[in-house]
Order: structure tokens, then sequence, then C-alpha cells
């Protein structure tokens, strides 16, 4: 009679093992894809940001102009190649290096901070859907966003670099 109830529970042991295990599985799985999502969703937009400055750092005007949507044989009506080349050309201050300091999506597009080395910190938009770049047409998205102020937070001081005023 020793070995009848040996064995008793150990089917229900194993099973409670494999849930935990799952649910262990399922909560990891579950936070690497929103710290993935919160630091790579804007990944696209910031790609172009940094294609643009590196095209000025290469002297590539016509290029980095196309990028604004505007080309040769469309050309922009409302911000023309010799503005362009006024905010942006050699007369500038150079662009050495390049930081995509902050993002900040607001509505259809995103606002990225770049720090361009000697010629400073830019601010450029980003349309989600075409990747064409414009200026912001705000400083800071207008509905705000406490945990984005968090993370920006953070992240300027991980770079030594001051924490700009709430709405700045």
């Amino acid at each position: 009679m020793a070995g009848y109830l040996e064995n008793y529970g150990a089917g229900e042991e194993r099973r409670e093992k494999i849930t935990k295990t799952v649910l262990v599985a399922v909560a990891a799985a579950l936070i690497i894809g929103g710290l993935g999502y919160l630091f790579f969703r804007n990944f696209p937009e910031e790609r172009q940001a940094r294609r643009f400055f590196e095209l000025l750092q290469a002297h590539n005007y016509k290029e980095a102009y196309a990028l604004w949507g505007c080309t040769d044989a469309k050309p922009c009506r409302d911000y023309n190649e010799t503005e362009f080349l006024k905010d942006w050309g050699p007369s500038q201050a150079p662009v050495n290096e390049i930081d995509v300091l902050d993002t900040e999506s607001c509505g259809s597009g995103v606002i990225v901070e770049v720090d361009a080395g000697k010629a400073g910190d830019k601010k450029l938009w980003v349309e989600r859907d075409t990747k064409i770049l414009g200026f912001p047409p705000f400083e800071r998205c207008p509905q705000g966003n406490r945990i984005h102020d968090f993370w920006r937070n953070i992240k300027f001081r991980l770079h030594g670099r001051p924490v700009p005023p709430e709405g700045s």
C-alpha cells in the first residue's frame, strides 16, 4: 500500500508548473513588445531626419531638398530651392555630427529634434505616411504627453544636456 499514494498530486504539480511558465513567458513577451514599441515606433522618421542631415553633411543639397518633396520637375510653391539653400545651404554652419535627441509623435507626423553639431539643435517634421520633411507646425505637440515628457527628461539627462522647461 505504500506505493498507492506515492504519485498523488504529481500531475497537478506539473500542470501548475506549465501554467506558471506560460504566464511568465506571456508577461515577458508583453513587456519586451511594449518596450520595443516605445523605443522604435518613430524609428523610420528618425532615420529619414538622419538621412537629411547626412545629405547636408555631404553637401548634396539637391537630394536633401528632394526629401522635402521638392524636385526640379515638381518644385515646391511655398519653399523654393533658393529659400532652402538660405536655410540649409553652404552659407549655414556645417553639419558635422548627427545625434537624434528626441522624437515626439503628433497626429500625422513626428517632430524630430536633432543635434547637428556646429549647426546646432534643429527640429524637423516628418510626415508618417510619405516621410516628407518640413518645418514643425508647432514647437511641441499641443496634446502633450506625460509619458513622452518623462522619457524625454531621462534622455536629455543621459546626454548630459539641460532639460528644457515644460512646454518647450
